[in-house]
């Protein structure tokens, strides 16, 4: 088979055929690795200049390069070495899934694979005339032992066609580091370390395998900021993109189709409260009442995680009973901390709640009744029409069941030393019982494939995210049937939940502008400085927490608030009122078509937008930060050489009565804007500069509010928007 412009191909060789007829590849997937192996052919690639494997979180990355991989062993590679993630369970994860896909080419002779840890001392010249794996973490020592493997005890490998994958390449592989007390850039010392072994081989590839395609744009070309504000980042040699398969569930489904009313993705959400977090990271007796783990409201989400995953789990086993299908078992990720220390505490918590779970049942106690019916009438809102969905009885003697049998396992894991416990012979982390439930750190950032996990409550701290690896903890996302997805929740807080958010439209718009070409593949990286000026920035030097990514039409706003006390919210609108009629009485031009549409001056706007933020009082995790609110739009009215710079469009609606809390989900309304008006205009208006919906709200008591008058402000970007990566912080000079 050929593909146009490139390498012809041998499709019928010893590796690759056996794997399609294993896999049932799909046409598009093929048509990817032969792309992939014709570019390795015919493109000069290195570690600064790699190919790129493009794919998702879990979306068939690794089932794209062992294709790639057999192709490349019937059209020319004979030793292929394997980089994975510093992590023993995700090199034993590798190795066992390399050794099932060739398993006929291993018992012929035909391919050999070694875990460099565990190669042996002396290979015979047979064993080294196989086509040879070799699988290694990356990490300082292991790149040792590569470099003594290859130039030291076999030399003759050095001449036989070689192909580095370097598996879930992200921004700790190829990276920089900020050095401190200078303002340059230094390649990590593992990167360092491939680049002098690939520089003394003859004939060798090197091949990223990522699902983070910002690991491309954190990449300096050199160490000046190109003119004006464009931040040239490095360009792969190729990208080949994965195809994202039918049952693929990412961070559409929990961010985006979550803001869809009544859709089953509505209800995954769940918010926990920051106290919660921090009772559950250090062991406190005193703060912890053991006794009332099944009241206390302090450990109300926990609580309901552990009680919706039990009783989702049975909802899912006696749906698959009636449909003759084998009862599954479930698991459930609890990843707040690294520390072995919280998770023997964390463990402790939940043995305590467990164990009062099961005395309240056999003690009759109408809570154990009461929490098992909240669970499942959740699990009711977002069923699937077409499933069958049990009634409230079966449920609860299944639960009772799975208490008495002990279905329930109560599992850390965090030891690097039981790799070999912790993941079955696939390869996937272990489902021992018909619940599990894994209180875990560092092994599960590390890509550990987790089967049937219905559950997870995350709560690391977002003030020390990096984009990469936050995302390579999202291991809810994968392969997920609906079915699973309709009893499947989602615990963390707000404010890890908002940043979480962030970070997935940072990916989605980065991937888009990628695979789309969008303003030549370039974006743009900002920052705003002490004095409120907007300047270009090393976007390493951008703190993830606090991006906001600017793209075409998009709405940002305040949501979660509540108003000030009535008698002074008065008092403040008559102010604000008077303010907003004089900027229409002053402004620059008024919609021919509405008079509700006038153009002002940024500094006005600003001026309001201070006088609203005054008439707030913020929830925790809910603050509106008003200051880069206010660069965002005084960039974004900067943003043009043409007569409408430095104004904003404002779209005035009043005598609204939106609630404050959504009644079909009880979150916070963040929608008072109408689509088909007031959105469809201010869209429309903002095709240079951006569009302030102001929308003057009623604020009735039965609403949720204070009884008093207030203006929420729904900031719209321009069409013309290039994606832009905007940081209000960025990260301090150390």
């Amino acid at each position: 088979m050929h593909t146009a412009g490139v390498t012809s191909l041998k499709t019928n060789g010893t590796f690759f055929p056996p794997l399609i007829q294993k896999n049932n590849y799909k046409t598009e997937e093929i048509q990817v690795m032969q792309n992939t192996v014709s570019k390795l052919l015919d493109t000069s690639t290195t570690s600064k200049k790699p190919g790129m494997l493009l794919g998702h979180i879990q979306s068939g990355k690794t089932r794209s390069f062992l294709g790639s991989m057999g192709l490349g062993f019937d059209n020319g590679f004979e030793v292929v070495i394997i980089l994975t993630k510093n992590s023993n369970a995700l090199v034993k994860q590798t190795f066992e899934r390399v050794e099932s896909e060739f398993t006929g080419c291993i018992e012929e002779d035909e391919l050999a694979i070694y875990d460099i840890m565990k190669i042996p001392v002396k290979l015979r010249k047979f064993e080294l005339k196989k086509k040879l794996v070799i699988v290694l973490k990356k990490e300082k020592k292991n790149m040792q032992r590569l470099e003594r493997l290859l130039f030291d005890m076999y030399p003759v490998l050095t001449a036989r066609k070689m192909l580095f994958i370097d598996d879930e390449a992200d921004f700790a592989s190829v990276a920089y580091d900020n050095v401190k007390d200078k303002n340059i850039i230094d390649l990590k010392v593992i990167a360092g370390q491939i680049d002098q072994i690939r520089a003394r081989l003859e004939n060798a590839a090197y091949l990223q395998v990522t699902a983070t395609p910002y690991s491309l744009y954190l990449q300096p070309d050199d160490m000046n900021i190109h003119e004006h504000k464009t931040f040239q980042p490095k360009r792969p040699a190729f990208t080949e993109l994965v195809p994202v398969h039918d049952k693929y569930v990412g961070g559409e489904m929990y961010f985006e189709k979550s803001k869809e009313e009544a859709h089953m993705a509505s209800y995954l959400y769940h918010e926990i409260q920051e106290e919660e977090l921090e009772i559950l990271r250090k062991s406190d007796k005193r703060k912890v009442k053991v006794n009332h783990l099944l009241h206390g409201e302090r450990y109300e989400g926990i609580r309901s995680a552990l009680i919706h995953f039990i009783v989702g789990s049975k909802i899912r086993n006696i749906q698959q009973q009636k449909e003759g299908e084998r009862l599954e078992k479930y698991a459930f990720i609890m990843h707040t901390i690294t520390t072995k220390a919280a998770h023997q505490w964390q463990e402790e918590v939940m043995l305590h709640m467990e164990e009062q779970l099961r005395d309240a049942m056999e003690k009759e106690d109408p809570i154990f009744d009461q929490l098992i019916r909240t669970a499942y009438q959740d699990f009711a809102r977002s069923q699937r029409k077409d499933m069958y969905f049990p009634a409230f009885d079966e449920v609860l003697s299944d639960v009772r069941d799975a208490l008495i049998e002990e279905e329930l396992l109560i599992e850390i894991v965090n030891s690097e030393q039981d790799v070999d416990h912790l993941l079955d012979k696939s390869g996937e982390l272990k489902l021992r019982t018909p619940l599990n439930f894994f209180i875990g750190g560092q092994i599960l950032d590390r890509g550990i494939t987790i089967k049937n996990l219905i559950g997870f409550y995350y709560g690391r701290n977002p003030q020390k995210f990096q984009q990469d690896t936050v995302l390579q903890h999202s291991r809810m996302y994968g392969a997920r049937p609906l079915a699973d997805m309709a009893v499947t929740r989602f615990y963390t807080t707000r404010r890890i939940y908002d940043v979480m958010e962030q970070m997935h439209e940072f990916d989605t718009e980065l991937r888009r502008a990628f695979e789309s070409g969008a303003n030549s593949g370039e974006v743009t990286f900002i920052q705003k400085d002490s004095d409120n000026t907007i300047l270009p920035c090393n976007s390493n030097k951008i703190l993830l927490s606090s991006v906001q990514m600017l793209k075409p039409g998009k709405r940002m706003l305040p949501s979660g608030f509540q108003t000030i006390a009535k008698s002074y919210l008065e008092r403040e609108m008559k102010k604000i009122d008077k303010h907003v009629a004089t900027m229409k009485q002053t402004a620059k031009a008024i919609h021919p078509k509405d008079d509700r549409c006038f153009l002002v001056e940024k500094e006005k706007v600003q001026e309001l937008l201070e006088m609203i933020y005054q008439t707030y009082v913020f929830k925790e995790g809910y603050e509106w930060d008003l200051e880069t609110y206010g660069a965002v739009m005084n960039y974004l009215s900067e943003d043009t050489d043409t007569n409408r710079k430095g104004h904003v469009w404002v779209v005035l609606r009043q005598n609204r009565n939106m609630a404050r809390i959504r009644k079909s989900t009880g979150r916070f309304e963040d929608a008072p804007d109408t689509k088909q008006d007031e959105l469809k205009i201010a869209r429309n208006l903002a095709r240079i500069i951006p569009s302030l919906i102001l929308i003057r709200q009623n604020g009735a008591e039965e609403q949720g509010w204070r009884g008093g008058a207030f203006y929420w402000p729904v900031l719209v970007t321009p069409e013309e928007t290039k994606t832009t990566v905007f940081a209000g912080r960025g990260v301090k000079e150390r």
